[in-house]
């Protein structure tokens, strides 16, 4: 099977190549990564990431496997997505600070005969962030294409996470243990 990376993300793209597995990136323009209201934790990525591969299965040809998933931060119940604008993003750095929230990510798998989707629970702890810190991340790592306003592979990451329970990379934005675990058990990739 030739395996198609749906997303425009950097970081997915790395963490997929670090399978060693060969791969095309294939990105629609204009998806809609809206859910309904009644969706709660990991059902809104997994959600999202079955609604990006619905759009692409009309132009998938019977020989690739589509990969499409979506992450998002989740605290005290409620959603933390990209922010809007820096502000934005200072506010969300202010609010994971000292408290611990869940990375979730949805993946799915698609071919034109077969589906299997997952999600992938990691919880995060916030070490408490100082006003300075917050700032400096913000301005110089401008973190406004980030669920929650930051990547823990960066500047925030190694001074601000205390600890992760679960799935580092997931919290990157691919679960690749897990993925591999799926395209092994379920398409005989390895």
């Amino acid at each position: 099977m030739k395996l198609i990376l749906a997303s425009n993300s950097p970081r997915r793209r790395e963490l997929l190549a670090g399978l060693g597995l060969e791969f095309e990136v294939r990105v629609l323009p204009g998806i809609a990564e809206s859910y309904p209201a009644e969706l709660a934790e990991g059902d809104i990525p997994l959600y999202i990431a079955q609604q990006k591969a619905e759009a692409y299965l009309p132009s998938l040809a019977p020989d690739e496997l589509l990969i499409t998933a979506d992450t998002i931060v989740w605290l005290d119940g409620q959603v933390m997505e990209k922010p809007k604008d820096e502000d934005d993003a200072c506010r969300m750095l202010r609010q994971l600070s000292g408290h611990t929230h869940q990375v979730f990510t949805g993946v799915s798998l698609t071919t034109t005969e077969k589906r299997v989707a997952f999600s992938c629970r990691t919880d995060v702890t916030f070490a408490k962030l100082e006003e300075e810190e917050i700032q400096h991340y913000v301005s110089r790592f401008r973190p406004l294409d980030k669920a929650g306003a930051y990547g823990v592979q960066e500047w925030i990451g190694y001074i601000g996470v205390e600890r992760v329970e679960g799935s580092y990379f997931n919290v990157v934005g691919l679960p690749v243990q897990r993925l591999y675990q799926a395209l092994k058990q379920n398409f005989n990739i390895r």
